[in-house]
C-alpha cells in the first residue's frame, strides 16, 4: 500500500498546513499517522496560535498602558521594524515563507495599535 493509500484502498491527498513535515514535538512519522491523526495534530496547533496571539495582546496592552502613562505615543516606528526584522529571521530559521510570517506581524501591529488607540 502506497503512502498515501487508504485501508480500502483509495488514494487521499494528505495536505499539510506548513512545510511538507508532521512533527507534534514527538517526532511522529506523518506516514504512519492517519487522516484524522494530521487534522487532530492541525487542531492543536491552531490551538497553541490562538493562545500565544492572546498572550502577545496581553503583553501589548500592558505595553499601551505604560505609554499612555509615560505620555508616550501609540506608534514606535523603530520598534515596529524591528519586530518585522525578528519576524523575518524567524521565519527563514524555521524554513517558512518570510513574506507570509510578516504579513501576519503587520496584521498582529495593526490590530494592536488601533487597540492601543481606543484606549486611550
Amino acid at each position: 500500500m502506497a503512502d498515501n493509500d487508504t485501508p480500502d484502498g483509495s488514494e487521499d491527498a494528505v495536505s499539510d498546513d506548513h512545510d511538507g513535515r508532521a512533527d507534534d514535538g514527538a517526532g511522529a512519522d506523518p506516514a504512519e499517522m492517519n487522516l484524522e491523526e494530521l487534522r487532530t495534530e492541525i487542531r492543536a496547533i491552531d490551538r497553541e496560535i490562538v493562545e500565544l496571539i492572546a498572550q502577545r495582546t496581553y503583553v501589548a496592552e500592558s505595553i499601551a498602558a505604560v505609554k499612555r502613562q509615560r505620555g508616550m505615543p501609540t506608534t514606535d516606528e523603530s520598534q515596529e521594524a524591528a519586530v518585522m526584522e525578528r519576524a523575518g529571521e524567524n521565519a527563514q530559521q524555521f524554513d517558512v515563507d518570510a513574506n507570509l510570517v510578516k504579513a501576519i506581524f503587520r496584521l498582529l501591529i495593526e490590530l494592536n495599535k488601533v487597540e492601543q488607540r481606543e484606549s486611550r
